[in-house]
């Protein structure tokens, strides 16, 4: 059984021109986003090793540097969509890593907390509640790749909120 797909998008780009363009490799959380089973988890589980290494910044730093991913994302999942030809392809996977350094910003450094972020992300990704649904489906272009997910993290991050 192959975990990789041979051709992404309809530009039917491989798994080695993915890895080899500086863009794609990015969108495609590193690589993780070539997985064909569950990408967007793949890519979330991505951006654990991102997190921990922000984790101990100063909280202004953490949402400084989250800012800069989320624009850096507008850019590379804009430009990867039109490598890709293809609006929202699912191996795109910056904005799965953006959207777990949302939900986990200001939360405690710990396992569970970490566990619980992350299940709450996917879950709130997976099941786009309104008004995600509604940015999924209305905004496009990268800033419509990276709101959804975007507030898929907030809506995460206030539910962790509420819990812890």
């Amino acid at each position: 059984m192959r975990i990789f797909n041979p051709h992404y998008g309809a530009a039917k780009l491989t798994p080695r021109q993915i890895l080899r363009d500086p863009v794609l490799f990015c969108a495609f959380g590193f690589g993780s986003g070539l997985i064909k089973f569950m990408p967007g988890t793949w890519g979330a589980l991505a951006g654990v090793p991102l997190y921990l290494l922000l984790a101990n910044l100063p909280a202004y730093a953490y949402l400084i540097l989250t800012l800069v991913a989320f624009y850096l994302g507008v850019y590379l999942c804009g430009q990867a969509a039109a490598k890709l030809q293809s609006a929202d392809h699912g191996g795109i996977v910056w904005d799965e890593i953006v959207g777990l350094l949302i939900t986990m910003y200001g939360l405690p450094l710990e396992s569970e907390t970490l566990l619980a972020g992350f299940a709450a992300f996917r879950l709130f990704d997976i099941l786009k509640p309104w008004p995600i649904n509604w940015l999924d489906r209305n905004i496009k272009g990268g800033l419509g790749v990276m709101l959804d997910d975007a507030l898929a993290g907030v809506f995460a991050a206030l539910l962790l909120r509420l819990w812890f």
